[in-house]
């Protein structure tokens, strides 16, 4: 039987996992982290591209993101309180997906689920150190950092000058804001950007990034108002909505990697962000990974070899998820833009986005995509 050692247990690897035993593979899984630790971040967006690859791999979106809620629109606004555009995320599409979000712990908690219940076994606390295996495959999905990837390309992550933090209100909040489930609100504050969504019971799931020109390693004391003392300088509920927040998780690192140039060997190659991150502003990680996923799995079964395949699934795949890095980049570009630059942003945007989705939505390559 051919067999495949997969490094990592998120979104990449346990989707990856699951294509290959629906191969016939036998497969086990190794994650660096103990089992029961912490998953870093709060929540994360599937779009409906990715909706449509778990689906792909046998796995029920209604079943998988059942403790998420669908957040199709988004709308923008800037930090006086200006409503600048609003554009969609995607769905409901004819067969019934929309897009997600949904917490990140539930979401790697159902899909090493489906890992487990497949006969995958999942080894905890176990670390990539180096690449040597008895195995027909080794699969790199040990992330943005990957200790796989270091064995085949120099690659380093890029830092995109932005940090990350997160949170949950315990209830709804007692502010003068839009309470509409399914609207993802982003605010180019003024100090800060900052994103919210009204989840089902009423409680506020958001999102901020601030500025910083070098990276920060942990949270440190003050944090919480560290960001309210930044989004207080913005008309809107970002600043009363973080007071209501027991706990503003992070701050982590924003970080993209610019270009890989080597994915593979004859019986190594990488998938997920280990290949291919790009910045959080794309809404794409975990979509991208559940796509390599089901195409490494469909390029293995129609070759003749373990090599063969791994080069069909990079001839795939490197075109579209180079195409998204770049587009996440952009994306992030004006979450930090001085006073000049959001001045431009504010009187352009209106205008810009009429013109843009004026024959459609131009991100529909993205979300239309389907493996």
């Amino acid at each position: 039987m051919t067999k495949a050692i997969v490094a990592g247990a998120g979104y990449a690897g346990t989707a990856t996992a699951l294509a290959l035993h629906r191969l016939g593979w036998e497969v086990e899984i190794h994650e660096a982290r103990a089992e029961g630790a912490a998953e870093l971040g709060a929540f994360v967006t599937v779009a409906v591209n990715g909706i449509a690859a778990l689906r792909t791999l046998g796995i029920d979106p209604s079943v998988a993101l059942a403790g998420g809620f669908p957040t199709p629109t988004c709308v923008l606004w800037n930090g006086a309180g200006r409503r600048l555009a609003q554009a969609p995320l995607g769905g409901p599409t004819a067969d019934g997906l929309v897009t997600t979000t949904i917490r990140r712990a539930d979401l790697y908690l159902t899909l090493r689920r489906a890992a487990l219940d497949a006969g995958v076994p999942i080894h905890y606390s176990s670390r990539v150190t180096e690449v040597a295996h008895d195995a027909d495959l080794l699969v790199g999905a040990d992330g943005i950092n990957s200790q796989v990837r270091r064995n085949l390309d120099p690659a380093q992550p890029h830092y995109l000058g932005l940090l990350n933090a997160g949170g949950f209100t315990e209830g709804p909040v007692g502010a003068d804001f839009d309470p509409t489930p399914g609207l993802v609100h982003m605010t180019f504050g003024r100090r800060c950007f900052f994103g919210w969504s009204v989840a089902p019971d009423g409680s506020v799931w958001w999102f901020a990034n601030p500025g910083s020109r070098t990276p920060h390693h942990g949270s440190f004391p003050g944090w919480r108002e560290h960001l309210i003392d930044l989004l207080s300088a913005d008309s809107g509920p970002a600043a009363a909505i973080v007071r209501a927040t027991p706990e503003a998780l992070g701050p982590w690192n924003t970080y993209d990697l610019p270009k890989v140039r080597t994915w593979r060997s004859d019986n190594v190659v990488l998938v997920g962000d280990a290949a291919h991150a790009a910045s959080p502003s794309s809404g794409q990680g975990a979509s991208m990974a559940f796509e390599d996923a089901v195409v490494l799995g469909q390029a293995l079964a129609s070759s003749p070899s373990v090599p063969a395949g791994l080069a069909c699934y990079e001839e795939i795949r490197r075109p579209r998820v180079q195409k998204v890095v770049q587009a996440g980049r952009r994306n992030g570009s004006g979450k930090a833009a001085g006073p000049v630059g959001a001045a431009i942003r504010d009187a352009m945007m209106p205008a810009m986005m009429r013109m843009l989705y004026r024959k459609g939505n131009p991100q529909a390559w993205i979300l239309d995509h389907r493996v």
